[in-house]
């Protein structure tokens, strides 16, 4: 008998779950993921987020990553079977924020701006500016102008300012659509 420990089925299913502007979170299993899962304060589910737009009819996932994953450190747009491939991960989840229609052009219009000018990743985790990104600082710039208000709170850990997924994940303004767990 054969086994399915990823659930293709489950994962393809999620992905029809999918609408333009849902942020996606995943949990990867390397070293890295689980030392940023420790940043969290209230959930260590999540390591890594990003937000969906559907170009032709396909979904897409743009975000901040560093080190081998992207040498070039480039804010990125990659496929969501990519982005949640078990290869990689353990899991994902999808939220969907609570935006007017403007709102949403908004988030999407931000992201899809900062994408054009070929953003770099933050590796300083720096909110002073937007030079540089990373991926939760992404989302929480995104949001926080779409909405026009700081929907988004920061973390504050051992003398640091800074924006967990977990910030991202737990408040108001979003619901989770899914979570799923490979194994």
């Amino acid at each position: 008998m054969v086994t399915n420990p990823y659930n293709k089925h489950l994962i393809d299913s999620s992905i029809q779950l999918l609408q333009h502007g849902d942020v996606v979170v995943r949990t990867g299993n390397d070293i890295t993921s689980e030392m940023f899962k420790q940043a969290n304060q209230t959930d260590k589910t999540y390591s890594h987020c990003g937000i969906v737009m559907i170009e032709d009819g396909k979904p897409y996932v743009y975000h901040c990553i560093g080190g081998e994953d992207n040498p070039d450190e480039v804010l990125r747009r990659d496929s969501i079977q990519f982005w949640v491939s078990p290869a990689n991960n353990t899991g994902f989840g999808i939220l969907r924020y609570r935006f007017s229609p403007s709102q949403l052009d908004s988030f999407c219009n931000i992201t899809k701006t900062y994408y054009s000018q070929q953003k770099k990743f933050d590796m300083d985790f720096d909110l002073q500016n937007d030079d540089k990104l990373y991926c939760a600082e992404l989302l929480y710039i995104a949001i926080n102008k779409a909405l026009n208000k700081p929907a988004i709170q920061t973390t504050q850990a051992v003398g640091y300012n800074y924006v967990a997924i977990d910030n991202i994940t737990r408040n108001a303004y979003c619901q989770m659509i899914c979570e799923v767990k490979y194994k």
